[in-house]
């Protein structure tokens, strides 16, 4: 991977909460996030699935519920079986759905480098062929690591864009 711009020059300098990456991490970047939605891809909905299927104590699942309600990555709905009091469930928001290819990522990664004995498998509905995540530009070329690069402006501390004008 090489870096440009603001990115190349900031020598060890670091680029904190102006990195994609490390916002990201504020929002799913725990263990009981990421367990909340995989849970959510694989079709739990009802706060007693999230918590039986995770294995998360039910403070910690509904800690997580919560969060990500609050930065829009689960939408909160509520529902009414008969007879019983209304209650809310939760699903996936168009920008939850958008974290599937790094999630699966990670499910890709960890049945090559450190598979269960029967490790899951993802295939395609529609062909039946092995689903795996790669990155790929705008013209649908696959790319490695070495063929991409990384630009940003600053500031990152590195350049004052006030000063500049």
């Amino acid at each position: 991977m090489k870096l440009s711009g603001a990115l190349a020059r900031r020598g060890n300098e670091p680029v904190g909460r102006y990195c994609p990456i490390e916002r990201s991490l504020l929002v799913v970047g725990t263990r009981s996030a990421i367990l909340v939605l995989r849970e959510a891809f694989y079709g739990a909905t009802r706060f007693e699935e999230f918590v039986a299927r995770s294995g998360l104590t039910a403070s910690a699942a509904s800690s997580r519920l919560r969060d990500l309600v609050k930065v829009g990555v689960l939408e909160k709905r509520p529902y009414q079986d008969p007879g019983l009091r209304r209650r809310s469930e939760y699903v996936l928001t168009p920008a939850g759905r958008e974290l599937m290819p790094a999630l699966f990522a990670l499910f890709q990664w960890a049945n090559r480098h450190d598979p269960p004995p029967y490790p899951p498998t993802m295939h395609h509905d529609g062909c039946g062929e092995p689903v795996t995540v790669t990155a790929s530009c705008a013209a649908a070329h696959v790319v490695t690591s070495d063929e991409i690069t990384v630009s940003a402006s600053g500031p990152f501390g590195l350049e004052n864009p006030i000063a500049a004008t």
